[in-house]
């Protein structure tokens, strides 16, 4: 038979509780067996189920205080698994609150939902985060019957005091996998990097700066896009603004295809620094969806925000400095435009696909073969630097041989 799944979280003043009860047990432990019945459930049961909720569901201190019990939202839906097939299942969010003063990761729970009366009926626990450890959920143990005695004991639970520092070095490690598996953040960058080094005039790209231009306009541009995603990552991650995934993620593609336009020709050259902060805005709400799927606590929170953030920073720096002697050496070379406008294109090409499979909400065949060759980016980056050192070499050595038969 199916079993009653609970799973406990952590806050900084109360345990959130995640309570999935199979709707044919419960039925059966409410003497309920007429089919009908479970179409309407919640619809005509749904205050007696609160009161049996608190009625059942009882931690206390280990001294033995009760803790107070909050009943959130109840939902039925339907749920699968290998051995019992589809069935309906009862999920319920409860909220733990501890007298005061009392240790809120050490307790007793007791809890006999169902099985006070389906002495079969087992309720697995487990805690659905440990950041300190990387994982997502770790058992704690079993409610069921005790057969010697014939009572239904409680499960003393002892939850792991959080380590700051391997929480934080936990969320720094998931802001840099976060960053290198975002191809559309690292594609927009880079399209914004492309013409960095090189000087403007009117509506073309004219020739190499100079290594102290290029340098400053690259600072610029990452500092600016650094401080955009920052300012947006800490607000959206806040709640203090909650707007719709969707939107989000076609602006993003968008942004992409007009830094990719902006690499072929200059659309808003000297704003760089203005149009990488707003866009970086954008971003950064992307970035704030994983720390909100998390749903931590306010001083979690601003740890993990703080470990995410410097992940992500270092693994953008990190890519853009094994990126940025190819361009500065291809810059200064003649094949430098082609090699710009080829690369601008292919951005565009994906930047569009994108903006189509967000609209539609299914995937092309483009975004698949982006996502299949994106294993090839190291060998096309060692591919480019070589190249870089070839050419930069070539057109230098070819310059010094004519200036040495213009000297003799």
């Amino acid at each position: 038979m199916p079993n009653s799944l609970l799973q406990l979280k952590v806050g900084s003043k109360q345990i959130h509780a995640d309570l999935q009860i199979p709707l044919s047990e419960l039925m059966a432990a409410w003497g309920l067996q007429d089919e009908a019945e479970s179409i309407s459930f919640l619809e005509r049961y749904e205050p007696s189920l609160r009161q049996y909720l608190r009625q059942h569901f009882r931690p206390k201190t280990l001294q033995g205080q009760k803790w107070r019990v909050q009943v959130g939202d109840i939902d039925l839906l339907k749920t699968q698994n290998p051995i019992n097939g589809a069935y309906s299942e009862i999920h319920a969010e409860l909220e733990l609150i501890p007298p005061k003063g009392a240790d809120l990761r050490h307790f007793k729970l007791y809890y006999d939902v169902v099985v006070h009366q389906v002495v079969t009926h087992t309720i697995m626990v487990s805690t659905s985060q440990n950041l300190a450890k990387g994982k997502t959920e770790r058992q704690l143990g079993t409610i069921q019957l005790d057969i010697p005695s014939g009572k239904i004991l409680p499960l003393e639970v002892q939850l792991e005091k959080a380590d700051t520092w391997a929480s934080f070095s936990r969320m720094f490690q998931l802001g840099k996998e976060h960053i290198a598996a975002g191809t559309d953040h690292l594609l927009f960058l880079l399209a914004m990097l492309l013409p960095a080094p090189l000087l403007h005039s009117g509506r073309r790209w004219g020739a190499y700066g100079g290594l102290r231009y290029s340098l400053v306009r690259l600072l610029k541009v990452v500092s600016a896009f650094t401080l955009g995603h920052s300012l947006t990552l800490l607000i959206a991650t806040l709640r203090w603004l909650n707007l719709p995934v969707q939107p989000i993620e076609i602006l993003i593609a968008f942004s992409i295809l007009v830094s990719a336009i902006h690499a072929f020709r200059p659309v808003f050259a000297g704003k760089e620094l203005w149009i990488a902060l707003i866009f970086g805005l954008i971003h950064g709400l992307a970035f704030a969806e994983t720390l909100q799927q998390l749903d931590l606590d306010t001083p979690q929170l601003l740890l993990s925000l703080l470990g995410f953030n410097l992940g992500i920073e270092w693994m953008q720096l990190g890519i853009i400095g094994l990126c940025l002697p190819a361009l500065l050496l291809l810059s200064q070379c003649a094949v430098y435009p082609l090699f710009r406008t080829l690369f601008a294109a292919l951005v565009a090409i994906a930047a569009f696909a994108w903006m189509l499979e967000r609209i539609a909400g299914q995937a092309n065949f483009l975004t698949s073969a982006i996502s299949s060759g994106i294993i090839y980016a190291p060998g096309f980056l060692i591919g480019m630097t070589l190249m870089a050192i070839g050419l930069y070499w070539r057109e230098h050595k070819s310059s010094m041989f004519k200036l040495q038969n213009l000297k003799s």
